[in-house]
């Protein structure tokens, strides 16, 4: 009895049901809206996920840009400061301390009746006309200045204390603050009053916390052998410097036994010399 009392119910609403036609697709258009809504929240969550990864990775590559100029500026060779170089020619060599005089000699500038050392190399084309001064390898440009006694001055400074020396330039190109690439126009070529006879050419140095280095001893050698050539020095220099001393120390030793008497002297300041009777030490009686 009970049972078939509730297949009646069941039956009964289920008509109820069917009777009220606006019910089923009410059911739809609620399930629609629901499933709507979800799909366009998921969709918001998954840009604004999107955006933030985005964001990130922008940072991210902004920060790793920088590294990777200066990675790639330590693994420069280093060049002469010349767009070509097949056709150039030194006019006048960087003075070593080590060369023979004539080469010494032939590697002094002189002015107004003075003898200055070169502390560059001064390159010229064959032809005599000017050309593109480039710069040796990438740097920031610290000093661009007017001086007709030079030729003008660019310096670009770079990592660990070196720097590099564009001189007898015009028409220059760069101004304090740039970030100049290895190979790019600095100037041209141009003259100064300090060498004259190099005509038309371009004075190039390179520093080491402001000494001078030989170019020729670094082109196509990468940036980081100044470092290492200087760190070598330093050790060399300190070594040097040591038995310096050392030297210093015993020849300051040999003086004071001089000045203090000659071997048989007693070296207590006075000249008494060592006879039998003031050193005898045996036993009286």
């Amino acid at each position: 009895m009970r049972e078939e009392e509730k297949n009646t119910s069941k039956k009964t609403n289920i008509q109820r049901l069917k009777n009220r036609r606006w019910a089923l697709p009410a059911i739809y258009i609620a399930s629609a809206a629901i499933i709507l809504a979800g799909a366009f929240w998921m969709q918001n969550s998954y840009n604004d996920s999107a955006d933030k990864s985005k964001e990130q990775s922008q940072t991210t590559g902004k920060g790793f840009k920088e590294p990777a100029v200066e990675v790639n500026s330590k693994l420069e060779t280093i060049k002469m400061p010349v767009a070509d170089s097949t056709d150039s020619v030194i006019k006048k060599q960087f003075y070593d301390a080590k060369a023979d005089a004539k080469e010494q000699e032939a590697a002094l500038v002189s002015y107004n009746n003075r003898f200055e050392p070169n502390k560059g190399i001064d390159i010229a084309m064959n032809d005599g006309k000017t050309f593109d001064v480039v710069a040796s390898f990438s740097g920031n440009v610290t000093k661009v200045q007017d001086d007709a006694l030079l030729g003008n001055v660019v310096e670009v400074e770079h990592d660990n204390g070196v720097v590099t020396r564009y001189q007898s330039i015009t028409d220059i190109k760069v101004a304090v603050g740039d970030q100049v690439k290895q190979g790019q126009t600095i100037a041209k070529a141009g003259s100064s009053l300090i060498n004259e006879e190099a005509g038309t050419h371009v004075h190039f140095e390179i520093r080491k916390d402001n000494v001078a280095l030989n170019p020729q001893d670094y082109f196509e050698k990468q940036v980081s052998a100044i470092q290492s050539a200087s760190d070598e020095k330093a050790t060399s220099e300190k070594a040097s410097s040591s038995d310096k001393s050392q030297t210093e120390e015993n020849d300051q030793l040999d003086k004071n036994l001089d000045q203090s008497g000659e071997p048989g002297q007693i070296l207590d300041g006075t000249d008494n010399e060592t006879d039998g009777s003031s050193l005898d030490t045996s036993d009286e009686g």
